[in-house]
């Protein structure tokens, strides 16, 4: 794509187009002056932006970070994130808590923590019934790889109890135990709600509670007087779901929300003037993006057209049209510093045209071929999609470009919304990450094809490896194994790895908000500055 092409897509992201979106959304109220904490009745009102609605309250069925930024709210974990730069864990539920061998970690709750509704303190049999239940295969749980090897929970007392894997796990400390998995559900409650919720919940243990849920407009979150941890710092957090990071960066300028994450296009320009009485951070991303190809579609099952199509993609054209060149190549699914990232892709960043076209002779299509891309209707996304379409077009690939609202695009290659998930040809996407290898390759196993695994990939030897890399403590095999496993899914001709993004957030400067290592928010630790 030349520079004039891209120059092109850059100017037709306009701000007129995101005022009239978040218009449409009634989001874009001018207000002046500095906004404050917002007070109604006397209450202290936080309000964040999220990329995606609400879609569980259910540990079991939540729908990855959007979900958890709920889940970590309004429920307890034995630990949780640290807030900082560095990744790292505090206790929350646990009194104390210790890995005694390869296989068994020990844990010790608090006395005290009470669930809402009546439905009495937490027990060791409450953490029993909550990580089990994630394997029950009955409760087909989307979230089961996260637990890795664990075959049970032990009860050797009130509060006591241990944590059984087949073997070895090291992601428990870092992605089972702090993330969605680890979340502690009443078991009492949850066995009266028939065994699972939606989203709805009948009880908390956090520092907030939920209270309503508005689709596509906000979910509401209320203070919870009973919190075992003290008093929560907002009364409120109202938490509104909006697409597109240009569309939250206006509603933030104009008043309307109290942090979000802003394109990397605005970034220079908030660095220079930014908003009164706001503060801009950076964080690298552990995000990933990539274009995958359904291998059991009738077109793209043809290997050597999806190998042409990876050449196509001009990785660097659309880090400049899209990321505006503040983000850096992904040379696969694990972000630079984590164990298992490749120093290197197979496929180069930079399209091959010419080997393009050889591989598309190879796949009998020497007069061209024509081919869908699924996107998700978001202002980076639809200009990757437009390069993408510049540059196929030049060795003969038509790209048809298919724009879907939130809902409809995490559906498409869930088996059982429908028979959708067969129409996928290429499909732009991006998983949101933890800081471990496992949780990037788990999604991508046998066993996930229709429900994460929208490629449909299937390989004995990736599988193989997932299940021997989660269980190996040496971390240059381990790293080793992750590695050779990317590489596998490259040589399928099934992925075009693009970029990790970055994390640019701005926030007011009358709260004190908490974020990851890689910037995602910790809301449970959010307050007033």
């Amino acid at each position: 794509m030349n520079e004039k092409q891209l120059t092109r897509l850059a100017a037709s992201k306009s701000r007129r187009q995101f005022l009239k979106t978040s218009g449409a959304l009634g989001i874009a109220s001018a207000i002046s002056g500095i906004p404050e904490i917002v007070y109604a009745d006397d209450k202290a009102i936080l309000k964040i932006r999220t990329y995606a609605d609400m879609r569980s309250l259910d540990p079991a069925h939540s729908q990855g970070i959007v979900d958890e930024e709920i889940q970590s709210s309004i429920y307890s974990k034995l630990i949780q994130y640290k807030p900082g730069r560095e990744w790292g864990w505090d206790l929350d539920a646990a009194e104390s808590i210790e890995q005694v061998d390869a296989t068994h970690i020990k844990f010790k709750l608090k006395p005290g923590i009470m669930f809402s509704n009546g439905f009495g303190e937490m027990t060791a049999e409450d953490v029993k019934f909550s990580y089990e239940r994630i394997l029950d295969k009955s409760l087909e749980s989307t979230n089961t790889p996260d637990w890795g090897s664990l075959k049970e929970v032990t009860v050797d007392g009130e509060y006591e109890g241990t944590i059984v894997f087949k073997e070895p796990y090291p992601p428990a400390w870092n992605i089972a135990l702090p993330y969605i998995v680890g979340n502690i559900v009443s078991k009492a409650a949850w066995e009266k709600a028939g065994g699972k919720v939606t989203t709805t919940t009948p009880c908390a243990s956090g520092p907030y509670m939920h209270q309503e849920w508005q689709p596509k407009q906000k979910t509401v979150l209320v203070k919870n007087p009973d919190w075992h941890g003290g008093t929560a710092a907002f009364d409120e957090i109202h938490i509104l779901p909006i697409d597109d990071e240009s569309t939250a960066q206006i509603a933030f300028e104009s008043g309307d929300i109290d942090y979000t994450r802003v394109p990397v296009s605005s970034v220079a320009t908030l660095k220079d003037s930014p908003p009164e009485g706001t503060t801009l951070d950076e964080y690298p991303s552990l995000y990933y993006v990539w274009v995958g190809m359904n291998v059991e579609n009738e077109t793209t099952s043809n290997e050597n057209l999806r190998k042409a199509i990876q050449h196509c993609i001009d990785v660097p054209s659309i880090l400049e049209a899209s990321y505006y060149g503040a983000a850096d190549v992904a040379t696969g699914m694990i972000a630079p510093g984590l164990v298992g990232h490749r120093e290197n892709a197979l496929v180069p960043p930079a399209a091959d045209l010419t080997k393009a076209k050889e591989y598309l002779a190879a796949a009998g299509m020497e007069g061209g071929a024509s081919v869908t891309l699924d996107v998700l209707n978001k202002a980076a996304n639809v200009t990757t999609a437009q390069v993408i379409q510049a540059t196929c077009a030049q060795a003969g690939i038509n790209v048809e470009i298919n724009l879907h609202e939130s809902g409809a695009f995490w559906s498409l290659g869930d088996a059982s919304a429908g028979e959708r998930y067969k129409d996928i040809q290429l499909i732009l996407n991006r998983f949101s990450m933890g800081p471990d290898a496992s949780y990037a390759t788990a999604w991508f196993v046998t066993e996930q094809k229709g429900i994460w695994n929208w490629e449909r990939y299937s390989d004995p030897e990736f599988d193989k490896l997932e299940a021997m890399a989660k269980a190996e403590v040496d971390t240059e095999k381990r790293a080793a194994m992750y590695q050779q496993m990317q590489d596998l899914m490259e040589e399928s001709g099934a992925y075009r790895f693009i970029t990790h993004e970055s994390t640019p957030v701005v926030y007011r400067n009358n709260i004190k908000p908490a974020f990851r290592p890689d910037g995602l928010p910790l809301l449970r630790n959010f307050a007033k500055a």
